[in-house]
């Protein structure tokens, strides 16, 4: 670059980029010899929120995002805005950020390396009124089909995109719940013609298996029968012998891991319908199958009734 002044200003050079640069003045005469070459790291590219990918519950936030650099930055920074704004370091594309319940945050990511840091990436509100999450795509049966705004499943619907994964058996999916060891409430809404089975399993659970078959899922069962519409309760293949009167079109799930129990009710009525005991070794992950066509649509986000954590 040829230039009349002692200074100059370089561009379209790549973010997160090292590069070398150095100077040799010229005259009539000749070209002087080089200068002592400078290192210069260019700063990163902004990074972009995976909003479809981010969970939360009313004490806490799963953030992701993808760096959008091709380059290894050194960190991350993640700026958290509810009336002042505090800064959270991390080196990997995702944290778990502590919070206070019923408030709505402002949050945004920035790469650093050492040249400084990235523009901020756009910035998403996380809210901890309740539970929030999305449904994992990649483990849905090939018979199912997701709305576009990734909350209602569909068996039987050819007007909707199919997701192409293989599960064997079990025509099911499972959401992505934020891995804290909290009290944690969602609700799902089915329809009085469709079998269902909803709860929740272990990330190993093997897919081939029936949501509440083994020991690393539990579930509430509806089955129609020609005089009746049967529910159970099953873990390990066994359900205790309970009778419900009323047909549940909206069932609240409350999962309390501290005090190891997974509780359904009939949310219109307010009526407690099952509760398992147990103690989670590890996280678990929300289940929906269905075992006929049909539809169910999660609702989360929901702050939790003051009947489900007593």
């Amino acid at each position: 670059m040829m230039v009349k002044e002692t200074h100059c200003t370089v561009t379209d050079l790549l973010p997160n980029a090292q590069y070398e640069f150095w100077v040799t003045a010229t005259n009539t005469t000749a070209i002087s010899p080089a200068s002592e070459k400078a290192l210069y790291v260019t700063v990163p590219s902004r990074p972009v929120i995976k909003q479809r990918s981010c969970a939360s519950c009313p004490e806490a936030a799963l953030i992701r995002w993808d760096s959008g650099n091709t380059n290894p930055v050194d960190s991350y920074t993640v700026e958290i805005r509810e009336g002042v704004t505090y800064v959270v370091a991390v080196p990997s594309c995702q944290c778990v950020i502590q919070l206070q319940t019923g408030r709505h945050y402002l949050v945004c990511v920035r790469a650093v390396n050492v040249g400084g840091p990235s523009e901020r990436s756009e910035v998403i509100t996380v809210s901890t009124t309740g539970t929030f999450f999305y449904l994992l795509e990649e483990t849905a049966h090939p018979c199912l089909s997701i709305s576009e705004d990734g909350f209602t499943i569909f068996y039987g619907d050819e007007e909707l995109p199919i997701i192409n994964v293989c599960v064997d058996r079990c025509v099911a999916i499972l959401g992505d719940l934020i891995p804290v060891r909290g009290q944690l409430y969602w609700e799902v809404e089915v329809e009085d013609v469709t079998e269902y089975r909803i709860g929740v399993a272990y990330e190993d659970t093997e897919r081939n298996s029936y949501l509440g078959a083994t020991n690393t899922s539990w579930c509430m069962r509806h089955i129609l029968s020609p005089s009746r519409h049967k529910y159970e309760f099953l873990h390990n293949g066994w359900s205790p012998d309970l009778r419900i009167t009323v047909n549940p079109v909206r069932i609240g799930v409350a999962l309390d891991y501290e005090k190891g129990t997974l509780s359904f009710y009939n949310v219109n009525l307010e009526q407690h319908l099952h509760t398992f005991y147990c103690n989670f070794r590890n996280y678990v992950h929300p289940c929906f199958s269905l075992d006929n066509p049909g539809a169910l649509t999660v609702h989360n986000g929901i702050e939790a009734p003051g009947y489900t954590f007593i």
